[in-house]
């Protein structure tokens, strides 16, 4: 019923782990794991045929890589991952009870954030997260994103941007038609480590705010590193 749908570049340290919270699940739920590789020159494209993926080559940046692996899908339903992102426990219950709601068609899921750090910067960083979530209906692609093929169509997919790909199409979709699924994944704390969590959240912000005044994400992306 679902095609999974991963954008990499040079992902090596992280693509096993997410491949690996996918596996119990196939072949009943997910019929077709993806990977839209941007050129990576480590061993990321094969990890991904090791574990059976389709891969897809790609011009760099999310929203092409996106695009290009929403091209090769054959299922109905579209979950968009992240390479440094796992699924959590319980997550094929509650897709699973998602799928069978009857207008489930019509709306899409993300799941709740979570870091694989335990220490409390983490812990204030992912409760920080839900709030954003909450109030401006406004998630990142680290929180997973599971839609119709019919959904995605309608609102035209990805935009062919390389950066702020995860918040256009959420824009698109609307606070009406969104979901947050009870369940959560779970994201590599690795960048917030090297970088610092405020450092990083600053950033991460100001890239925010460059985009909502209207700065090109091609330009965006300079910042963000």
């Amino acid at each position: 019923m679902i095609s999974v749908i991963v954008p990499t570049f040079n992902a090596a340290r992280t693509l096993g782990s997410t491949l690996e919270s996918l596996a119990p699940c196939r072949p009943e739920l997910l019929k077709e794991l993806i990977v839209a590789d941007g050129g990576s020159s480590d061993e990321t494209v094969d990890i991904a045929n090791k574990a059976g993926c389709v891969v897809v080559p790609a011009n760099k940046g999310r929203g092409l890589q996106l695009r290009a692996g929403t091209r090769a899908a054959t299922q109905q339903w579209l979950l968009f991952l992240h390479a440094d992102t796992r699924l959590g426990d319980h997550w094929a219950r509650a897709v699973s009870s998602f799928l069978q709601e009857p207008k489930s068609e019509s709306i899409a899921g993300v799941f709740s954030f979570r870091l694989d750090d335990d220490g409390p910067r983490a812990r204030i960083l992912e409760q920080l997260v839900a709030i954003r979530v909450r109030v401006l209906a406004l998630p990142y692609g680290d929180q997973g994103l599971l839609m119709s093929r019919a959904l995605y169509d309608e609102i035209g997919g990805f935009a062919d941007i390389p950066l702020m790909e995860d918040v256009d199409i959420v824009r698109r979709i609307g606070r009406r038609r969104l979901r947050v699924l009870p369940a959560s994944v779970v994201t590599s704390a690795e960048n917030y480590r090297r970088d610092g969590y405020i450092l990083r959240s600053v950033r991460n912000l100001f890239c925010l705010g460059l985009y909502f005044v209207g700065v090109p994400p091609s330009r965006i992306v300079k910042i963000y590193g």
